[in-house]
């Protein structure tokens, strides 16, 4: 038998029903060509970089990729046609940043420089030939789908994806559907 207590349970804390936010989340848009090149911005400060940005609230991986080609690249896909291969953590700069992987392998228009204090120009690279002068959240996007590129060392959790199903058929020749277990891509 339970006896009930004399002193109820207290309401829940503001600061666990509110918690103050202490993180990023990203979507990076790995957008592969029909030659199996994948695009990249050259921003001002000299880095390159995939496209993307951060997930607004409510928002869907898929959605917020599409979304964010259509702002910065002026290309078009369907939230439907993204295929998230991967989730990305770090921690630099001392924010815990989540980033999901977002490929795509077909796209409407070509890329335009939308946003020019953010994006020089966009360019297509072999996944072989990405600059070394990459952006550390974009580099470990790329990692986390192809792990036998040539990358700036980055310091991340990956949790690749397996694609399964229906999928599967969609992606076979660009990378992103090996089941792997969790790892740590440290290469720093």
């Amino acid at each position: 038998m339970v006896t009930p207590s004399a002193n109820p349970a207290p309401a829940e804390r503001p600061a666990r029903a509110f918690p103050v936010p202490n993180g990023v989340v990203g979507v990076g848009m790995i957008v592969v060509d029909p030659g199996g090149r994948i695009l990249l911005g050259l921003a001002p400060g000299g880095r390159w970089e995939l496209p993307g940005g951060k997930v607004d609230p409510g928002e869907s991986f898929e959605r917020a990729g599409a979304r964010e080609l259509t702002e910065e690249a002026s290309l078009r896909v369907r939230a439907e046609d993204v295929t998230i291969v991967a989730v990305v953590v770090d921690g630099e700069r001392g924010v815990t940043r989540i980033s999901a992987a977002g490929l795509v392998t077909d796209v409407e228009g070509e890329p335009e420089v939308t946003e020019p204090d953010k994006i020089l120009r966009w360019q297509w690279h072999r996944p072989e030939t990405v600059p070394a002068e990459l952006f550390e959240p974009s580099a470990a996007v790329l990692r986390a789908w192809r792990s036998d590129l040539t990358l700036p060392a980055v310091r991340a959790y990956s949790y690749p994806i397996s694609v399964i199903g229906a999928e599967e058929g969609r992606l076979p020749s660009v990378g992103g559907d090996t089941p792997q277990p969790r790892k740590r891509v440290d290469t720093a």
